[in-house]
């Protein structure tokens, strides 16, 4: 038997844990070389942390972070508890990468149908957990150190931090409100680009433009002029365009929602992002998607396959069959795709009344979840601090949730840091809510309101 020479390593290390210097040694060295990575630095905050935990601690009701507070359609969660307790146990298991061949066939022939053009599952349809990461994906990508990416304001606030984590420089561009005529309320319509502006944005270090339509958190739905004027900007610059379309199906009052990669010049530029969360009223599912041409997409499956790599196989089955049954009822009455947007238009309608009733002016939205309001006449309550770096509106939220018990989302948090405190005199709601969470809301307001008339 051979045996080391020498002590032993536990021999040597017994020893230098009973010196009395290690121990002293070791109780007060710390690491002192900094460990963060750059591209960390100065998007460490996040509203919905801050504001989540608000809604939990104070409100009584809780419009503010955009999720239904209603049940996802019966026969989405029938086919989820199928695909979880039937006997294909590989369900249970991995599927492809890239997406669970059901789904991605299935919404390779939903959206071909919409965009006209064939699809193949493989290549031009890819599955991520929720919209969220295929827009991580899209920046990490095609976002390099320097590159600039134009983005529309007021915009969903993930968008900033991301191209700067990637190393680019977003380039804002705001959406400007024109006053309504004959008194009416502000539509989202209202909220224009200025096409010279819009323009101005554009260099030969632009890489991309991200386009939210239907936007969160105004609820405006881009028109074709609207949307022509980017692909005509996005052709003749040569770069690619971001389409965030995951409220494509809640659109109200008989618009339409345009995708842009329909239009001339842009399948070839646009990666279409959507969302089973927003579609289906299941946002605790994160299963989302991208559709694009096979040039683009290869560049997000690398990103997938070195970060996430795979999602969650029952939740891409359920979501599949749930697809099958709206292709089967594409513009029939007994489409939730149809239903949905009704139900929703109902409660828009009733919570714009309800906060014009109390002297919020709501912005009508044209589509998504979300309703804007501006709280001008509100200020007496909630008294401005001059020169204060925190915006007003972010005052007058925090303010709202501790006193009044409703939660909402102030509009700043929508804005870059330099122009948070353009439109801080806006709140945003989430109507996405049963009928008792907004009567709850209504009695909130009114009771406030009340409470400002009395003597």
């Amino acid at each position: 038997m051979l045996r080391r020479a020498g002590p032993s390593l536990r021999h040597f290390l017994l020893e230098r844990k009973s010196s009395a210097g290690y121990s002293s040694y070791s109780s007060e060295v710390k690491m002192s070389r900094p460990v963060q990575a750059r591209r960390l630095e100065g998007i460490d905050k996040n509203i919905w942390v801050e504001f989540v935990k608000l809604a939990t601690t104070y409100s009584t009701v809780n419009l503010g972070q955009g999720f239904p507070d209603f049940s996802p359609p019966d026969f989405l969660k029938e086919a989820f508890v199928r695909a979880l307790s039937g006997e294909n146990h590989m369900l249970h298991q991995y599927t492809c990468a890239f997406g669970h061949p059901p789904l991605v066939k299935i919404l390779a022939q939903f959206f071909g149908k919409l965009l006209g053009r064939d699809l193949d599952p493989m290549t031009n349809v890819m599955v991520t957990v929720g919209a969220y990461q295929a827009l991580f994906c899209c920046f990490q990508a095609f976002v390099d150190e320097g590159d600039e990416v134009i983005i529309i304001e007021p915009f969903f606030d993930c968008y900033e931090p991301m191209v700067k984590m990637a190393g680019g420089m977003p380039v804002f561009v705001p959406l400007r409100p024109k006053a309504p005529k004959d008194g009416k309320l502000m539509s989202s319509a209202d909220w224009q680009l200025d096409p010279a502006e819009l323009a101005s944005k554009f260099s030969e270090r632009t890489k991309a433009i991200v386009l939210n339509s239907p936007n969160n958190p105004l609820g405006k739905v881009f028109s074709r002029e609207e949307l022509e004027l980017i692909a005509d900007l996005c052709v003749k610059h040569d770069i690619l365009c971001i389409s965030d379309e995951v409220y494509e199906w809640l659109v109200y009052d008989g618009k339409k929602h345009i995708r842009i990669a329909s239009l001339q010049g842009m399948w070839d530029r646009t990666l279409i992002i959507g969302s089973a969360g927003k579609t289906f009223s299941a946002t605790g599912w994160k299963v989302g998607w991208t559709v694009g041409p096979n040039q683009l997409l290869q560049h997000l499956r690398t990103v997938h396959q070195n970060s996430v790599y795979h999602c969650a196989t029952v939740a891409q089955e359920a979501v599949a069959q749930g697809f099958q049954r709206e292709l089967e009822l594409y513009g029939k009455p007994e489409s939730y795709f149809i239903q949905l947007p009704n139900e929703l238009q109902q409660k828009r309608d009733w919570l714009v009344q309800s906060l014009d009733a109390v002297g919020m002016k709501p912005i009508v939205p044209e589509g998504t979840y979300f309703l804007v309001a501006d709280i001008s006449k509100f200020k007496s309550d909630v008294p401005d601090v001059p020169d204060s770096d925190e915006p007003y509106d972010a005052r007058f939220a925090k303010w709202m949730v501790k006193n009044k018990g409703l939660a909402a989302i102030p509009l700043s948090a929508f804005y870059c840091g330099a122009h948070k405190n353009n439109y801080n005199h806006f709140i945003r709601f989430c109507f996405a809510k049963e009928e008792a969470t907004l009567k709850a809301a209504n009695d909130i307001l009114q009771k406030w309101k009340r409470e400002k008339t009395s003597p």
